[in-house]
């Protein structure tokens, strides 16, 4: 089946466009005429796009999908009902064509995580296996209702995040602002007078004026070399394997925020690795699937040896021991769990154990970063004021001296 990429016009004479799976132009102009829309204009997508089917869609749209597709799957309304209900519902448009054609392609006899699979780009790899794991083992709503509440902490966690960036990231604009305010208008014009009163100047104050001119006269430098370098780095992370492994590990072992950057990849790690098991999917397939969410190729290579100790024969606490991924703590946890034939158990309490300590971590930082910001624009503004004012101040007190 083909992807298509159309314009239509609704019962009100709106145009819309979207894509949509189809056999042909003719099956397409069926389908949307089933959804209410009269076909404009189309036509067939590159493979390349169709890998790429489907949009990015906001997070709480798929909190909204995976809890109300749970509560039809555990009250017995079919699922067929549940998509066309959620399809005619939803107020984003990209979405609601993906959930067209995966009802469509329901009603034409695929299963609905088969159907998924045809948009990576709205369902990633371990949402469409962790609904066909529910499929298979008869638990669907019970994967449904867990993706719902990890959907609903990651977009919390990410809520914090936004506001643990902003305020620094604010703070940071006001003070470069200022700075360049400082050094190109307010410095020269002081660095004038201090010049005409003829007395040397102490060393913090001829750094603030050599400072100033450099600024003054290569001020297209101070903006473009910053912006050129954060260029040059995005492009190497995303087209250089060791420029990306470097800065991934970097990230990593980065005062402050690394720390708390690994806590959270091992919480989303440990999360989605629990439901999947929880779900039926074996060890090994669960831990190559869940890899992808790591988005750090260190962590990553490390969870490819646990996979390969694992694969090997190994225990899952050996095999995290090994890789030195977690603490010993977490892997004690695993290994009792092993022991006592409740692993199930064992993996939810290190997603408890990891999901508390993110929380915490971030709440501390966040106390942390509005007084570290104020202390550094205190001290540059402090440096300023101390480099100008102490030889005016130097000068009255020779004067009131002789």
């Amino acid at each position: 089946m083909s992807a298509y990429t159309y314009r239509a016009v609704d019962g009100t004479g709106r145009l819309l466009r979207g894509e949509l799976a189809a056999a042909s132009e003719a099956e397409l102009d069926s389908r949307l005429l089933q959804i209410g829309l009269q076909l404009v204009t189309c036509r067939p997508l590159s493979k390349r796009q169709q890998k790429s089917a489907g949009s990015s869609v906001d997070r709480r749209e798929l909190i909204n999908f995976c809890f109300h597709l749970e509560q039809a799957h555990r009250a017995g309304l079919p699922i067929l009902e549940a998509l066309r209900d959620l399809r005619d519902s939803t107020n984003s448009s990209g979405f609601r064509n993906v959930l067209a054609s995966i009802s469509l392609a329901v009603e034409g006899g695929k299963g609905l995580s088969e159907s998924m699979a045809d948009f990576p780009a709205t369902f990633d790899r371990v949402f469409v296996a962790l609904v066909r794991a529910g499929e298979r083992s008869g638990e669907l709503s019970q994967v449904l209702s867990r993706m719902t509440e990890t959907l609903k902490w990651q977009d919390e966690l990410i809520s914090q995040t936004k506001k643990l960036i902003m305020y620094p990231a604010f703070v940071g604009a006001v003070v470069s602002g200022v700075v360049f305010f400082l050094m190109l208008y307010v410095v020269p014009e002081m660095t004038e007078f201090l010049k005409t009163m003829g007395q040397d100047m102490p060393w913090n104050t001829r750094a603030l004026i050599a400072t100033s001119e450099f600024m003054v006269e290569y001020w297209y430098l101070v903006l473009a070399v910053p912006a050129g370098a954060v260029l040059l780095g995005r492009w190497l992370i995303r087209n250089d394997l060791r420029s990306r492994r470097a800065f991934d590990g970097f990230k990593l072992r980065a005062w402050l925020i690394g720390p708390i950057l690994q806590k959270i990849i091992m919480s989303r790690f440990a999360t989605y690795f629990q439901i999947m098991y929880a779900s039926g999917i074996p060890i090994v397939d669960a831990l190559k699937t869940s890899r992808e969410l790591a988005g750090n190729m260190v962590i990553a290579e490390a969870l490819d040896q646990v996979s390969g100790y694992v694969a090997e024969g190994n225990t899952l606490s050996m095999g995290i021991g090994k890789a030195r991924l977690f603490p010993p703590l977490v892997v004690r946890m695993v290994r009792m769990g092993e022991d006592i034939g409740k692993l199930d158990e064992a993996l939810q309490n290190v997603t408890y154990f990891y999901n508390r300590e993110v929380g915490e971590a971030v709440d501390k930082l966040q106390t942390l970063i509005e007084p570290a910001m104020t202390v550094v624009l205190g001290l540059i503004l402090g440096w300023v004021m101390l480099s100008v004012l102490g030889p005016i101040y130097d000068t009255i007190g020779n004067l009131g001296a002789g």
